[in-house]
């Protein structure tokens, strides 16, 4: 983070976010501490980390994503229109009580919190949440983000590239299944596509890394999401979107980020009933249907056919 980023950070924090100076340690220390816990993982007991918002509003703070537009030339997206980005589900070890390991114990046996995370064609985070199980999945705590007040909101018309464990339906196209997909799988091989389901899912997963580079950066970049913290399991499920909302911010303040072009590691807690009834504007279900799979087929044999 550049110095001129920094101070920025910390007019923001101080203004809008309402932090202050306590008598004995200035805002510009106080944010620099705060980011080297997160960078570094730095464990120091006398430190109080404080929290003032509630998940989801943290959430709405994301930016607003727009679709590909009919005139994209970009060539990872350009067959896509109408989408917003990708979305994907991601692991971050988590330290919780004794009594809590078995629902956070993943297929792994890893004790996680399965993070979903929603992002635009500029790897920016549009929308996090952090604090289910590990052991939920990456489909049920989708269908919760939609369908909670100031959730995942998706225009109809409008959807996120998705992987082959999630439906295929209105608001998220997921490849085809049991034929390739993964990039690694067309980068290492001689065997160009061989039909329209193969171009279809190269040209889908060569969009749909975006979300995987974003999170690969966000676990580059802060040292506390590669191992479990000692905080409270609400606290860490705060850290977890705090360090997403840092991350668009040093994107959106930087005209180079330099951690991006470094090499990339590979790759909730519910609250209340927040559920809602019916919003006509935006895709409020997760479920397949024949019209939706019929569009898939007519953008995969346009693909092969150009």
């Amino acid at each position: 983070m550049s110095l001129n980023t920094f101070a920025t950070l910390c007019e923001l924090l101080q203004v809008q976010g309402g932090l202050d100076e306590d008598g004995h340690i200035g805002i510009g220390e106080q944010v620099a501490t705060f980011l080297i816990i997160l960078a570094h993982h730095t464990k120091n007991r006398s430190l109080q980390v404080r929290f003032y918002r509630s998940d989801e509003t943290i959430s709405r703070y994301f930016q607003k994503a727009d679709s590909v537009p009919e005139d994209c030339v970009d060539p990872r997206w350009k067959w896509f229109k109408g989408c917003l980005g990708a979305l994907d589900g991601t692991y971050i070890d988590v330290t919780v009580l004794k009594s809590d390991k078995s629902r956070y114990r993943t297929r792994k046996s890893r004790i996680s919190t399965n993070v979903l995370g929603v992002c635009n064609q500029n790897m920016n985070f549009v929308y996090v949440l952090s604090g289910w199980e590990g052991s939920a999945s990456d489909s049920r705590i989708l269908r919760d983000a939609i369908t909670r007040r100031n959730g995942l909101k998706i225009p109809v018309g409008c959807y996120y590239l998705v992987d082959a464990g999630y439906t295929n339906g209105r608001g998220f196209l997921s490849p085809y299944r049991n034929v390739r997909y993964h990039v690694n799988e067309w980068v290492q091989g001689h065997r160009a596509p061989q039909n329209h389901l193969e171009l279809f899912n190269k040209k889908h997963s060569s969009a749909r890394n975006v979300i995987e580079r974003c999170f690969g950066l966000l676990k580059k970049r802060w040292a506390i999401l590669r191992s479990p913290s000692f905080y409270p399991i609400r606290i860490q499920s705060h850290i977890i979107i705090t360090c997403c909302l840092l991350q668009n911010f040093i994107r959106m303040n930087m005209d180079v980020d330099l951690e991006e072009d470094a090499t990339l590691l590979p790759e909730h807690i519910p609250v209340g009933d927040d559920t809602i009834v019916d919003e006509p504007n935006t895709i409020d279900v997760v479920e397949s249907s024949h019209e939706w799979t019929q569009w898939r087929e007519d953008q995969a044999i346009e693909m092969w056919q150009i």
